[in-house]
């Protein structure tokens, strides 16, 4: 996506400001927008996040960006449903970017948000949007990380769900400002984890089930061990029950913004930003384009000597045009 300066009248700018200024019901048809990949939409995306964009906002966006990732069954979706309630009783808006598989037939989504997340429909601090994923791999939709960006200037809280765990799974961690990973008790999973590297992805670790009792407190003994085997001394390890009364989500919440609150926010976004610049460049103009920079080192090195301020558009605009001169 090449970078289009803004303009009051455009429509992505309009959109942007709206988020902005804390519109939620500018939601929908910015995601709308942001999905689209028709060119002249593409340009109004551009605006649209340049509006939302620390350079235009003066400050990184204000909402908590988490990505929650599991095996399927591990219940996140019930977890979710959880999770929601419990933000809006701390009055929190909440927007929901639920990644689905997709059909094979029409490219759509396989499954439905609202068929898996429970929440009510009239609260208009609510937000939940299913995306198919298409065949992008790392468990993220095209689209996913300029809709979160986007939704998190005007949510509190956004949050990214993706398909299930593997080793493609971990982009969600270049997205996200906290990465939650669903452990499912007695399912082995902590191995699983060692096995394929996602254990040095979570920021916090979640044990479903623990009314199951001794099971979930076996799996929360692997998941330390692990832990203590990768130097992970700062992973929380958070047991949960969805079953009502829910147990454990207060906490896990409090364990959300612990994270946040240790975290440098603008420094792991702008190297977000860099990243997603990157491969978005990558995708566009291939090796070829990759040569005319004089590879991914001297791309980095490009990159780190721009506004950290700016937008991923920009960033690829930057980028274009060294590989033009």
């Amino acid at each position: 996506m090449s970078s289009v300066p803004a303009t009051s009248t455009s429509r992505g700018a309009q959109i942007g400001v709206r988020l902005r200024d804390r519109d939620l019901s500018a939601a929908p048809a910015a995601l709308n927008l942001l999905e689209s990949r028709a060119p002249r939409d593409r340009e109004e995306a551009a605006r649209l996040l340049h509006e939302v964009s620390p350079a235009a906002i003066g400050a990184e966006a204000p909402g908590h960006v988490i990505g929650v990732t599991g095996p399927p069954g591990a219940g996140k979706s019930t977890l979710l449903s959880a999770l929601v309630q419990a933000w809006r009783d701390r009055g929190r808006s909440v927007a929901v970017l639920a990644v689905d598989p997709s059909s094979k037939r029409s490219g759509g989504s396989l499954l439905g948000d609202r068929a898996r997340i429970t929440y009510d429909p009239d609260d208009r601090q609510i937000f939940i949007r299913s995306t198919a994923a298409g065949e992008r791999l790392g468990g993220l939709a095209a689209g996913t990380r300029e809709a979160a960006l986007a939704l998190s200037a005007a949510f509190d809280v956004v949050v990214i769900e993706t398909v299930g765990v593997g080793q493609s799974e971990t982009d969600v961690a270049d997205v996200a400002d906290t990465v939650a990973v669903i452990v499912q008790p007695g399912s082995g999973d902590a191995l699983q984890f060692l096995k394929s590297g996602i254990m040095e992805t979570p920021d916090v670790l979640v044990v479903t089930k623990a009314d199951l009792g001794q099971i979930a407190i076996r799996a929360r003994r692997d998941l330390s061990a692990a832990l203590r085997s990768l130097g992970a001394r700062d992973t929380q390890i958070v047991p949960v029950s969805s079953v009502p009364p829910p147990t454990g989500i207060d906490d896990l919440i409090d364990a959300f913004d612990a994270h946040r609150d240790a975290l440098d926010v603008p420094a792991r976004r702008r190297e977000a930003r860099r990243a997603a610049a990157l491969a978005d460049f990558a995708v566009e103009h291939g090796e070829r384009g990759m040569r005319a920079l004089g590879g991914r080192r001297a791309a980095v090195r490009l990159l780190t000597e721009q506004d950290p301020s700016l937008d991923v558009p920009s960033l690829v605009a930057a980028l274009e045009r060294k590989a033009a001169a």
